[in-house]
């Protein structure tokens, strides 16, 4: 194997591919880039039996081949290289030299075939959706997955292929986020849950370019593929709860207020609330809400902002931080807060708008 990249070149793809590298392993492989070079250029692939990232970049290729080399290592490598510079990479027996200008580099392998082959196939249904699209779809629901969950269907995101659309669910059991985009999707199709590692990862190389990105389903794995990347994920195998019977759908009582001022008003009373569950309480008054925040040392927070409401003298406590990325992943200038007791969940949407819904639950102050 013998070839010669750009610097630059290299580093893209290498270091969107280490994501999927975990620093511990039980496979000592897996601490490792699979190389593999030939006329299409250079391949590198990242796995840690669950996630795998593969990314393409053109070289210029003498000899082709394959091998596995340390990951981080070569990450490292390729950062501390001045800019510009070009890496002639050769393998001489076990051993990868990377010559870089007055710079030279031997690296330790193993053999390319001991790295973990995907079970990704072709007999997969596909489709196409706008890169940013899908990364907004992500952004707006995955903050609400459990993690290390015993219901292990919980630490990860629910995709649902329905008729002309394409909705993402996650919930921890004490919240709920919900959004939805057009899709070129026929007919109520399938579902699925793409574990929080594959939707990190994804998350991580989607951009707000509207790029086209084809989605691959298979029985057991989800493949996206987006310019000179491709992505694919096992699947957590469970039943999603039933989400819609927790979206409240008769709530009497609403609050209508500006986001972004009620976000400021809750995060100057967070400063003094309880550091383990960061409860605070909304009072409401005529015209007017008020955000009271208390800690065990007696101290005290107040806030009062304009609202429109229909009802007086309701109480109901919240969690704070689950109301700022509620209220931070809806869009428009205002929001609408609708329940139905101060028992019952509340319902967080934008005032013109339900693509994104948020469900968060009281707090017992």
């Amino acid at each position: 194997m013998k070839f010669s990249i750009q610097r630059e070149a290299l580093l893209v793809p290498i270091t969107q591919v280490v994501g999927v590298v975990e620093r511990r392993q039980t496979l000592p492989v897996l601490a490792n880039f699979l190389l593999e070079v030939d006329d299409n250029g250079l391949k590198i692939t990242g796995s840690d039996m669950e996630v795998e990232m593969v990314g393409q970049v053109s070289a210029d290729v003498a000899q082709a081949g394959s091998v596995t080399v340390p990951a981080r290592k070569l990450v490292d490598i390729c950062k501390a290289l001045p800019e510009g510079v070009r890496l002639d990479v050769q393998l001489n027996g076990e051993k990868l030299a990377v010559h870089a200008g007055r710079s030279r580099f031997t690296l330790a392998t193993l053999p390319a075939a001991e790295f973990p082959s995907s079970d990704a196939g072709d007999d997969a249904d596909r489709l196409t959706v706008s890169e940013d699209r899908l990364g907004w779809l992500l952004e707006k629901t995955s903050f609400a997955m459990a993690n290390q969950d015993v219901r292990h269907y919980l630490n990860g995101l629910l995709i649902e292929f329905r008729s002309g659309m394409l909705r993402a669910v996650a919930t921890d059991g004490h919240r709920l986020a919900l959004a939805e985009i057009e899709a070129d999707v026929e007919g109520d199709g399938r579902s699925l849950i793409l574990p929080r590692k594959g939707v990190v990862e994804l998350s991580r190389i989607l951009s707000s370019e509207e790029e086209p990105v084809e989605i691959a389903l298979g029985n057991n794995f989800v493949q996206v593929r987006r310019r000179g990347l491709t992505l694919t994920s096992k699947l957590i195998d469970g039943r999603f709860p039933d989400y819609e019977a927790v979206i409240p759908m008769s709530q009497d009582k609403a609050m209508t207020l500006v986001r972004q001022d009620f976000i400021r008003a809750l995060q100057r009373a967070a400063i003094l609330s309880n550091e383990k569950y960061r409860g605070v309480r909304i009072e409401s008054n005529a015209g007017t809400i008020r955000i009271i925040a208390h800690n065990p040392q007696q101290e005290e927070a107040t806030e009062e902002i304009e609202a429109e409401h229909n009802y007086d003298g309701l109480v109901v406590g919240f969690n704070v931080n689950y109301l700022l990325d509620a209220l931070g992943s809806i869009d428009g200038e205002k929001a609408r807060l609708s329940l139905k007791s101060a028992d019952s969940s509340c319902l967080i949407t934008a005032v013109d708008r339900d693509d994104v819904r948020q469900v968060v639950m009281p707090l017992k102050l």
